[in-house]
């Protein structure tokens, strides 16, 4: 089975080990491209992802995903795709998936997914995805839209791809809508790190994010792994910063202190400036998850 592009002709095609990869770059006003490097960077050095890695990782986004929204006939796309990680989680539950990404990620989600004849990777931006408007029964977005400048723009082109009574899910950074005062004054200083580490040359940012990763994601992971060894509720461990690390791996804790630290361009969202967001692009019947990471949601295109 292959897809049909829209009636585009590419800046450039690229033929790799696996298959062809059209790119359909161009200028992007709503593109920062400082944001755009650091991704292709991030992704080109962390793009070793084990299944253990990506089953981990997707119990915590696919929790509000069910039978009725993804199927052995779904067409799906993922806007963002970075590593192909995702795409890796859902290519034996569909019928065949599309990934998109602007960056030079794209070719590291060319060797994480090999040969797939299900798959189909294309390198463009968000405002130019290359597929009609109502193509897919499924698509999703995440941790990609608030770090594009007009994220409102952004969903909306995505959601314009998917058929009627299809379904778009997405993960956006939330504004601390649910946690404390003190949780929020934490998070004001990390922020003002970020935007000093986001800034600096690529091998320091990196230095920089993986010693993030060891003195101070460390400390309150191994607290958390520990108050779960000892039989602690969940209800107190779940407190701790960054508890929603606790069963993950070291690459993936060096991978997400370098996402956190070393993007130059974050927005965040509450839940409700989510949902509206969401109903401005024609979704209805929104389905919030309760779980970390926070908020991540879905919604049919009505």
């Amino acid at each position: 089975m292959k897809l049909t592009m829209q009636n585009q002709t590419p800046v450039k095609s690229y033929q790799t080990k696996y298959r062809v990869i059209n790119s359909f770059v161009q200028n992007d006003e709503n593109l920062d491209t400082k944001t755009v490097d650091s991704f292709g960077e991030e992704w080109t050095k962390f793009k070793k992802f084990s299944d253990k890695d990506i089953a981990v990782i997707s119990r915590y986004y696919f929790d509000i995903v069910d039978d009725t929204m993804i199927n052995k006939d779904t067409v799906m796309a993922d806007f963002g795709c970075g590593t192909g990680r995702f795409i890796k989680y859902f290519e034996d539950k569909v019928a065949f998936i599309v990934g998109v990404d602007p960056s030079k990620a794209i070719f590291a989600a060319d060797n994480l997914i090999g040969e797939n004849e299900r798959v189909e990777l294309c390198q463009a931006s968000i405002s130019n995805i290359p597929y009609p408007d109502g193509h897919f029964d499924f698509a999703m977005s995440i941790g990609v839209l608030h770090h594009i400048p007009d994220t409102q723009k952004a969903m909306t082109d995505c959601v314009k791809k998917v058929k009627q009574g299809g379904h778009f899910f997405t993960y956006i950074y939330y504004s601390l809508d649910n946690r404390s005062k003190t949780f929020r004054q934490i998070w004001k200083v990390s922020d003002l790190v970020r935007k000093g580490v986001s800034r600096m040359p690529s091998s320091l940012k990196h230095l920089t994010c993986d010693g993030l990763a060891v003195f101070v994601y460390m400390p309150f992971i191994l607290a958390t792994r520990g108050l779960k060894k000892m039989g602690v509720s969940e209800k107190v461990w779940s407190k701790v910063p960054l508890a929603p690390y606790a069963d993950k791996s070291f690459f993936v804790i060096r991978n997400d202190a370098l996402d956190r630290f070393g993007t130059p361009l974050e927005q965040r969202f509450s839940r409700d400036e989510i949902k509206l967001m969401m109903e401005r692009s024609g979704l209805t019947d929104i389905r919030f998850s309760e779980n970390p990471g926070y908020w991540h949601a879905v919604g049919r295109k009505a």
